[in-house]
């Protein structure tokens, strides 16, 4: 009897040998747009080994991929201009400082939507992770991208007001989240551009690590593992999500020099994807897209866990693009003649 799909991924986490790879794939609902049939077919023959919680979020309800306006629970107001896609905060809740002094979190939210989590934990012989703090993009939904970006570096005292009351919230939500069943806490936050960090490695280390720091804490005194996930080049902050604890990390790695990352990292830590989504899944041939998960592979799939094979797709990728990415990780499904 093979492996529970929750088996393969703690074993793939404590860096233990797996009958295959863990795979976790996101699609945006832009990515069913005119197709939706056979991307859910092709998605069927390659199933999850991560589950979902159940949870409906009350803090992150907003319809997010519909296009029009609408005010958060923070109280930002929202543009989306494009269905299946994630819109933009035009006018951040505190646009001026004058503002924190009558401003709180939306605290009444908090410990709701747990009713289905642990129900759906006992239904599932998946995976399931749960959390989503994201301090530092939620600070830049609440300010402003810009604001924030001259706050931190002018050391305007308010940022760190406004981040303590942030964090606090997310601290107050994840201790709802470590009493339930799920196996592992996640939290996120997008700390790259295409080739450095967004802010200098000695500010995340003082004001942003921290931060992680607890909620790593928080989730493993109750025995769940840690997942993390940023977009772009945070090579500097590997050792960092090391040392706090962090099990598994979703980064861009085509960003990045993956040998290199792999002869210093591989084994400390989980590499949780990712394909290149900027430009070979999109743009490239099957056989770009074959040869980029090879180079995943030889990078750091020993056979003894520590890779989780992941992509996210999105509107108009070439289905025979995301076969490609299935059938270089995994082989051809079950059924299909090139499998005997």
């Amino acid at each position: 009897m093979g492996m529970t799909p929750r088996e393969r991924v703690i074993r793939t986490l404590r860096m233990e040998s797996v009958d295959r790879p863990a795979r976790d794939v996101w699609t945006l609902p832009a990515a069913f747009f005119g197709r939706e049939a056979e991307l859910r077919g092709l998605l069927a023959q390659y199933p999850s080994d991560f589950g979902n919680s159940g949870y409906a979020d009350p803090v992150d309800e907003s319809p997010l991929y519909v296009p029009g306006e609408w005010t958060d629970p923070w109280g930002s107001r929202w543009l989306n201009i494009q269905a299946g896609m994630i819109g933009e905060v035009k006018h951040p809740a505190l646009e001026d400082w004058r503002q924190l002094d009558h401003w709180q979190p939306p605290w009444e939210l908090l410990g709701r939507g747990f009713e289905e989590v642990n129900r759906t934990c006992a239904a599932s012989d998946r995976f399931i992770h749960l959390g989503n703090p994201r301090p530092f993009e939620r600070l830049q939904f609440v300010r402003g991208t810009e604001n924030v970006y001259m706050d931190l570096a002018w050391g305007v005292p308010q940022v760190l007001q406004l981040l303590e009351m942030i964090h606090d919230f997310y601290l107050q939500h994840l201790s709802h989240v470590v009493r339930t069943d799920v196996d592992a806490v996640s939290f996120m936050d997008d700390w790259g551009a295409v080739n450095s960090l967004l802010i200098s490695p000695e500010m995340w280390v003082t004001y942003f690590k921290p931060l992680y720091r607890d909620y790593c804490e928080m989730a493993h005194a109750a025995g769940k593992y840690v997942f993390m996930h940023s977009d772009g080049y945070i090579m500097p902050l590997y050792e960092h999500l090391i040392e706090i604890g962090v099990d598994a990390i979703n980064s861009q790695l085509f960003t990045m020099p993956m040998e290199e990352i792999a002869r210093r990292y591989r084994g400390k830590i989980t590499f949780w994807g990712e394909m290149d989504r900027q430009h070979i899944l999109p743009f490239g041939t099957p056989e770009e897209v074959r040869a980029a998960v090879g180079r995943v592979r030889a990078a750091f799939d020993d056979g003894h866990g520590g890779v989780i094979g992941q992509a996210e797709f999105n509107r108009g990728y070439p289905l025979e693009n995301i076969r490609a990415f299935f059938e270089a990780w995994w082989g051809p499904p079950e059924g299909d003649p090139r499998a005997a």
